[in-house]
């Protein structure tokens, strides 16, 4: 069976990021953004978020917010609009008005829901959205209840040989869901996805003993961990997330050479002036390097990216042609719930 690899298209992630965190630093574009963003824009900005509150992207979207708000100089206001694996928020910011008052803050799952869309052939979201910057990137993490009879790889991989496992996933098509059923398809077994309308709502279920098992990104489940109310089984990132060093990976334990690195960024609707474009990546970098943000991304399992839109852009075009690869090997069809 195909061997796919999910991960971020670089050799060695931690040298780009360090070499980019340099930059990022001396960059005369964050150095002198504050004065240029003071007037733009002059209104509130709409942050939409398209899942619920409580999963991995709103969790970031909660200091990014204040600390956009304060470089903008005009409030950040944050819309969760769930649903449909995260495709009627992200449709929301498409059809609103390109002037950079409405964003986007989503992750991979807007790939991963536009390749099951192509396939099933529905009209794609990508070409709708313009990329401003790819903010962060991290890891998905399965996770189980300590009384589930599988807490680490062997055992989650023993109980997948029985066909009766159950896996919550925040929504079909999702990026979680992919990662899910590539594993599966790797390993030559079947398990039951169960999609939720996002992480939080999934988390729930695990915790209550309804579910056996989830995927979701790290920061959604680390508390729960952290506190012993939950288990990680496995990160999928290639090395071990700093925030979990007892969870082992992936690739380490029972799919070796299998990785996938997730990512969150923000977008814009297509036709979104240039500069405007500009100053929003601006003032995005600026908040990533906020030291309220700064404090608060190791807890969670974030590392501050801060990539333009032609640099996210290409990110966002490899993650589709990779997600489309699982969408028809595994057979994944259109939404199921």
């Amino acid at each position: 069976m195909p061997a796919f690899d999910l991960s971020l298209p670089s050799s060695n992630v931690d040298t780009r990021r360090r070499r980019l965190l340099t930059a990022l630093a001396a960059s005369p574009l964050v150095l002198a953004a504050a004065p240029t963003l003071a007037a733009a824009p002059d209104k509130p900005v709409r942050l939409i978020v398209p899942f619920p509150a409580g999963g991995g992207v709103d969790v970031f979207a909660r200091p990014l917010a204040p600390a956009l708000s304060e470089v903008l100089g005009v409030p950040v206001v944050i819309e969760n609009i769930g649903g449909a694996a995260s495709r009627i928020g992200s449709q929301r910011v498409a059809q609103s008005t390109p002037d950079g008052h409405t964003l986007l803050l989503t992750n991979d799952t807007l790939v991963a829901a536009d390749a099951v869309a192509r396939v099933a052939g529905q009209e794609p979201l990508l070409p709708t959205l313009r990329p401003v910057t790819l903010a962060i990137t991290s890891c998905n993490l399965f996770v189980t209840h300590p009384k589930s009879g599988f807490t680490d790889p062997a055992g989650y991989l023993r109980a997948l040989k029985t066909g009766k496992v159950n896996i919550g996933v925040p929504g079909w098509g999702t990026a979680h869901h992919l990662t899910s059923a590539t594993l599966n398809h790797r390993l030559g077994v079947s398990a039951e996805h169960i999609p939720y309308r996002g992480g939080a709502p999934l988390l729930n279920d695990v915790l209550g003993g309804t579910l056996q098992a989830g995927v979701v990104t790290m920061a959604a489940a680390l508390s729960h961990i952290q506190a012993g109310t939950l288990i990680g089984i496995a990160v999928t990132s290639p090395q071990r997330a700093p925030a979990l060093p007892s969870v082992p990976t992936l690739t380490e334990s029972i799919a070796p050479g299998y990785t996938h690195q997730t990512w969150q960024g923000l977008l814009a609707p297509a036709g979104t002036p240039d500069a405007v474009v500009a100053r929003l990546h601006a003032g995005i970098v600026q908040a990533l390097r906020h030291p309220s943000v700064v404090e608060r991304l190791p807890t969670l399992g974030f590392d501050a990216e801060g990539q333009p839109g032609p640099a996210f852009g290409a990110l966002l075009d490899s993650s589709y042609r990779n997600f489309e690869t699982v969408v028809r090997a595994t057979g994944i069809k259109g939404e199921q719930g």
